[in-house]
């Protein structure tokens, strides 16, 4: 087998199992009955299917590390940087979310929240975003993939600024917003969110590799959805 074709093995590998285990994650979640604390349905399944999907990837990488000295990011790395990336990346996103936001409202396409009001959805929603949304995906995009991709995948791009395997990785991460059934076959995505992903997961990526810290880019996640989230149920009570 030629290193070429190693490497697209590795590389289809890696992404079906990034995408594989956090479907199975939501099979998972959904053997559970969650109508006592969440009669909407607004943060226990899918809190359930991150704490799921970053349990079974841990493991894996726990196992992973019995066989191969790998790092994953798991300290805190490169302080100084970290801390003036996410404070950079923070308010560069804000000025971001600002302009899309008074976009949105003159156009009147703003979309109120999809859940009642209630202080139990608006907590348990925000709760999800700060603590789990972040923390899982960082551990499985970034921690995880970038690691195992650069295993095979090396080289950078635009002057040594964009490695592959983050692009790679960001990639997936915007596939993994692409929803699917079978019977009968369907494909569900809104292009802007994929593209949106992809975007966010290549600075997240950077951050990763910038600091040799996962911890950072999981700070900066949970920022951009607490900030978006948080913004449309600030709205919607405005609205409503």
């Amino acid at each position: 087998m030629t290193i070429t074709l190693k490497r697209i093995s590795w590389v289809v590998f890696l992404a079906l199992l990034l995408l594989v285990i956090p479907r199975l994650s939501g099979i998972v979640a959904s053997l559970f009955n969650y109508r006592a604390v969440d009669p909407d349905g607004s943060y226990a399944w899918i809190s359930v299917h991150h704490i799921v999907q970053a349990l079974i990837f841990s493991a894996v990488m726990a196992i992973l590390s019995k066989f191969k000295n790998l790092e994953y990011g798991l300290g805190w790395g490169d302080r100084a940087t970290g801390r003036q990336y996410v404070l950079t990346f923070s308010f560069f996103f804000c000025i971001y979310t600002a302009g899309a936001f008074l976009t949105i409202f003159l156009t009147n396409s703003f979309q109120l929240f999809e859940y009642p009001l209630t202080a139990v959805n608006i907590i348990g929603q925000i709760g999800f975003q700060l603590l789990l949304s972040g923390p899982s995906e960082e551990l499985i995009f970034r921690a995880f993939a970038i690691t195992m991709l650069a295993l095979m995948i090396k080289g950078k791009i635009l002057n040594g600024r964009l490695s592959y395997a983050n692009i790679i990785a960001a990639v997936v991460f915007g596939l993994a917003h692409v929803g699917f059934s079978f019977a009968p076959f369907e494909l569900r995505y809104s292009a802007f969110q994929v593209i949106y992903s992809i975007v966010l997961g290549l600075f997240y990526g950077d951050c990763f590799e910038k600091t040799g810290s996962v911890y950072y880019p999981m700070m900066m996640h949970s920022i951009t959805n607490v900030v978006m989230v948080g913004i449309i149920i600030i709205a919607s009570l405005l609205i409503a």
